[in-house]
């Protein structure tokens, strides 16, 4: 779609140009003069880009209102170009009709960077796409090769996330970064920046389900005797990883995965549905069907990228009314606990007797904010009867024995229902084990206060925190857990019944 109106003066566009560069370097420092000049230079750029008559400036932002009126209402990606067909700026878009729309009322405020941008457009171009976290990778994909000026000093203030593949490895694993400098990712595949880290967490988690790819940072290597005594993690139980961890899948058969997980950052939907459907026939005509088998499922997996959950889904429903947005309450976890590793798999341990009767423990697991009953355990206390620090060192003894011996990955999270004594008592237990949780924490009633391992101060959130939302419904269903053996025993004992 084109839409070509007048000319504008080279030299006021370079000046609005410079200008616009200074405000931005102006902008960084501090200082109530810094700030008034930074303002009155934004209304010089304003105008000096501005036509030379009102009539003709609101005529071509009118008839690209106009323009933008007739988009369609669906995700896609967006390009603003100028007079020579040079690309500005590139953005994405939620609804292209109304994202791009936005930019031509009469009371646009785009902010310094791209308020000089805006009497320069003469053409916008628009491209589709299914979902707005696909429409993000396009986005990526097109300001790497256009490199527009107005992207290019927007992304020079800011730090944006980096998609990176450790291709060197012989399992490559895939992370979510600000830092793609890194040494860790040396020789890596970097893809970015992404202008939006919530898309592009959503983009992850949902091809994850096609490629079942790892996101963790062990280090494996093919043909280590270690990788058949590993206990995979909970994404292999809910079939979100092959486990290279565990010899569960061969580094040629893991390669194609992660080929084919490139080769659709670097595609559309479409044409990737396509190719899989290609290989998929090819080797089925090869008579290779365990790999068709595998196209297959990828190929069913990727036709089902938009769907969320549903009730055939191998979530339990009990818990799943705390929040209606898990990704949300699991963000704001992450930043309450000032930590830059996503929380995906968050264990919780709770104590439950009456007066020293029937004394048990339960762990219950959440993966992605939603309750995984695979992995819930139940824990009948052995070595005490009234002493709810022991109970809770023995079922930390117990549960994490493995993952202290290396042997299984501890979950991101630990947390343990109680306050700081409790929390105390569990990092007694882990100081006996070889290798270390990476974050234990104690949510004690009442007060609701958060206390972390190494933190001498406690954390306390608002109520209606989604963070704090979510450690609670977790907290409560190791409660609920723990109560219910512990009645089921005690109705055993009065009753007499067999315990079998």
């Amino acid at each position: 779609m084109r839409c070509f109106i007048g000319r504008q003066n080279s030299c006021r566009n370079v000046i609005a140009w410079e200008t616009e560069r200074l405000m931005v370097s102006l902008r960084r420092k501090e200082g109530k003069r810094i700030l008034l000049l930074w303002r009155f230079l934004r209304r010089i750029a304003i105008r000096m880009t501005s036509p030379d008559n009102a009539s003709e400036f609101s005529n071509w932002r009118e008839e690209l209102a106009i323009l933008a009126r007739g988009l369609p209402e669906e995700p896609g990606v967006y390009l603003m170009k100028d007079r020579d067909a040079s690309v500005l700026y590139i953005g994405k878009a939620g609804s292209l009709r109304s994202r791009v729309g936005s930019y031509f009322t009469l009371s646009a405020d785009l902010g310094p960077w791209k308020q000089g941008m805006l009497p320069l457009i003469r053409d916008v171009e628009t491209i589709p796409c299914d979902t707005e976290w696909e429409a993000l990778l396009l986005e990526a994909r097109l300001i790497k090769d256009h490199r527009p000026k107005y992207n290019t000093l927007q992304l020079d203030d800011k730090t944006y996330p980096y998609l990176v593949v450790t291709t060197r490895e012989d399992f490559p694993a895939v992370f979510i970064t600000r830092n793609p400098a890194d040494a860790r990712y040396r020789g890596g595949r970097i893809l970015g920046p992404f202008t939006s880290s919530g898309p592009l967490k959503e983009a992850v988690y949902l091809l994850q389900s096609v490629f079942k790819f790892r996101t963790c940072t062990l280090h494996i290597h093919e043909g280590d005797p270690a990788n058949r005594r590993f206990r995979p993690c909970l994404l292999h139980a809910i079939d979100r990883c092959t486990a290279p961890c565990a010899d569960r899948i061969e580094k040629s058969e893991y390669r194609k995965d992660i080929d084919g997980f490139l080769r659709f950052l670097s595609t559309r939907r479409a044409a990737m549905r396509r190719s899989l459907q290609e290989d998929m026939e090819a080797a089925s005509g090869k008579r290779d069907y365990e790999r068709a088998a595998t196209l297959r499922d990828q190929l069913r997996a990727i036709e089902k990228l938009d769907e969320r959950a549903r009730p055939n889904d191998p979530w339990q429903p009990e818990v799943t009314i705390f929040a209606t947005d898990p990704d949300k309450s699991m963000q704001a976890l992450q930043r309450a606990l000032d930590t830059q590793d996503e929380l995906r798999c968050i264990e919780a341990i709770d104590i439950a007797h009456l007066q020293g009767d029937e004394t048990v423990g339960s762990k219950v697991c959440f993966v992605d904010g939603r309750p995984f009953k695979d992995g819930y355990r139940q824990y009948r206390i052995r070595t005490t009867d009234n002493d709810d620090y022991a109970a809770i060192r023995e079922v930390v003894a117990r549960r994490y024995r493995e993952a202290g011996k290396g042997l299984e990955l501890f979950p991101d999270l630990i947390l343990i229902d109680g306050g700081l004594g409790q929390l105390h008592a569990a990092m007694v237990a882990f100081a006996g084990l070889s290798s270390q949780p990476p974050l234990v924490a104690s949510l004690a009633k009442r007060e609701e206060l958060i206390h972390v391992q190494g933190n001498p101060e406690a954390i306390r959130l608002g109520r209606e925190n989604p963070g704090l939302r979510l450690l609670q419904a977790i907290r409560d269903e190791a409660h609920r857990f723990a109560q219910r053996y512990h009645h089921l025993l005690r109705r055993k004992r009065v009753l007499g019944e067999d315990e079998g």
